[in-house]
């Protein structure tokens, strides 16, 4: 602790998790460290855990950078403790008590929440719990592994409680650099022109009197096991290496493409395999996210920098941090989400954003976050904030789920997170459509031709067909007494499919 509590004037603050989980009153608003599994507090959110489940009724209302780990999304939600959660999620639990409406919950653009906290409009933090893997002599905050918007809940809480994690590496610092933007009016520009420049400071800063608590963890982060990419996530990363290489014969790319935006999961994984197993090299990558992938193409030489706001690792590779951390730290920055996912830099950075849909329909609209438009799944995340500003929008998903008995591809989705307007290309396993300058039309032929799975093709193009028909409106031809029958359908069979 004395190479990681370097702040004199902080070390009589040094106090147990429980003894720190007691600044927590009822009814409060606490925001805390964390984008995805990676840099989140534990132990203390392990104590109010135990509170509750004592029967004490905290009825808290939690604000976290994006997703976080099990010590807060599961076991303070199985105690009773979480009331309100924004702005993400990934957990069973609190997926499970937020669809049974035990918790509110708001799904939110991630780069909207740190202005959103700023000006108010979620209300007061009385209380700010973050990791760090050291405090500075001055008192500043040297986050773990993400930022998220760490910087945001220390400036606006009115106290704070530190978890110095010592099983992260201290190799980690260094690697941050935390910008804060004002609020308007009369912001200047962000000064960042490539995903490599550094335009801020290597920590949080922190008026050490902020500080109630200090608590030492050993904890690490848990994040959740990679899979092996399936045949079909092999495909589809088949399919968009395809696509990146004909817009660079057709001298729309450069050959070393563009900044490479992409989401987390088996689909990403095996889209940047494929990139590793491609003659594509001296790649940069501006993302929110940096996985196993991207540290493997690191190390391997193929990209030349990586900016994020999060380490998402599996196991494995979480282990081997510490290891790794030496041959990539120079090329490597974490920044906070207001900059990382700022839909103008990632315009003016020309970013290639490749996400994940749950489904989307035979116009382009795309739905990543409720299952049958009703229950939440995780929440659209970064998607939004990529796909807005991104020089390329790309999304993926199998063309079917449940082993053959859903579409991904439905004539209408019935919720939207990502319109047409904002959809570039999509691709499943069986191809990809290009759905630039076609109008709705060609884009629902392009989509059911190239990417809808055969067991459905002929449904798809047997409604197209009549929507044509029937339609008053020719543009965007839809049966609306049809368009959600799909759904109907499963809820009554168990399958999208048709009785022949």
């Amino acid at each position: 602790m004395e190479k990681r509590l370097r702040c004199e004037k902080l070390k009589d603050k040094l106090m147990t998790a429980k003894e720190a989980a007691a600044f927590v009153k009822k009814d409060m608003t606490i925001a805390t460290s964390g984008f995805t599994p990676a840099g989140y507090p534990k132990a203390i959110p392990l104590e109010l855990a135990r509170r509750g489940e004592a029967g004490e009724k905290l009825n808290l209302t939690v604000i976290t950078g994006a997703s976080v780990g099990p010590e807060i999304d599961e076991k303070m939600t199985n105690a009773g403790v979480v009331a309100r959660r924004f702005p993400y999620q990934t957990d069973r639990t609190l997926r499970k008590a937020i669809n049974d409406g035990k918790v509110k919950y708001q799904d939110m653009h991630l780069s909207h929440v740190p202005q959103q906290l700023k000006a108010g409009f979620l209300g007061h933090i009385d209380l700010a719990i973050v990791e760090v893997v050291a405090i500075t002599e001055e008192g500043h905050l040297i986050p773990s592994t993400s930022v998220g918007q760490t910087n945001i809940c220390v400036e606006m809480a009115d106290q704070v409680l530190v978890e110095i994690n010592t099983s992260q590496p201290l190799e980690l610092e260094g690697m941050h650099d935390i910008t804060e933007l004002p609020l308007p009016p009369y912001r200047k520009p962000i000064d960042l022109t490539r995903p490599e420049e550094r335009i801020g400071k290597p920590y949080i800063e922190c008026d050490p009197d902020k500080i109630v608590g200090i608590v030492e963890c050993d904890i690490p982060d848990s994040p959740a096991p990679i899979v092996e990419p399936d045949q079909v996530s092999i495909d589809i990363s088949k399919n968009i290496i395809r696509f990146l290489k004909e817009e660079v014969k057709a001298r729309r790319l450069p050959k070393n493409l563009l900044p490479l935006q992409s989401g987390v999961g088996n689909v990403a994984n095996a889209v940047l395999k494929g990139i590793s197993d491609s003659d594509f090299e001296h790649l940069t990558v501006y993302s929110e996210v940096l996985q196993d992938g991207i540290i493997d193409l690191l190390i391997a030489g193929k990209v030349d920098y990586a900016s994020g706001t999060s380490f998402t690792l599996s196991p494995e590779m979480n282990a081997r941090l510490g290891e790794e951390l030496p041959k990539i730290k120079d090329k490597v920055i974490l920044r906070p989400v207001e900059i990382s996912n700022n839909p103008g830099l990632i315009r003016r950075l020309g970013v290639i954003a490749i996400n994940t849909a749950l489904e989307f329909d035979i116009y382009g609209n795309v739905n990543s976050s409720h299952v049958s438009g009703t229950n939440m799944m995780n929440g659209l995340g970064g998607s939004g904030d990529f796909t807005r500003g991104g020089y390329l929008s790309i999304f993926t998903t199998q063309s079917t789920a449940k082993k053959g008995l859903i579409s991904a591809i439905v004539p209408c989705v019935p919720h939207v997170d990502h319109t047409e307007h904002d959809v570039m290309v999509v691709v499943t396993e069986q191809g990809y459509a290009d759905l630039r300058g076609l109008d709705p039309v060609e884009r629902a032929r392009k989509i059911i031709e190239n990417c809808a799975h055969p067991d459905y093709k002929a449904q798809l193009e047997d409604y197209l067909n009549r929507a044509i028909k029937e339609s008053p409106g020719q543009h965007t031809p839809h049966i609306l007494s049809e368009a959600f029958s799909w759904y109907d359908r499963l809820k009554e069979t168990g399958t999208m499919k048709i009785d022949q």
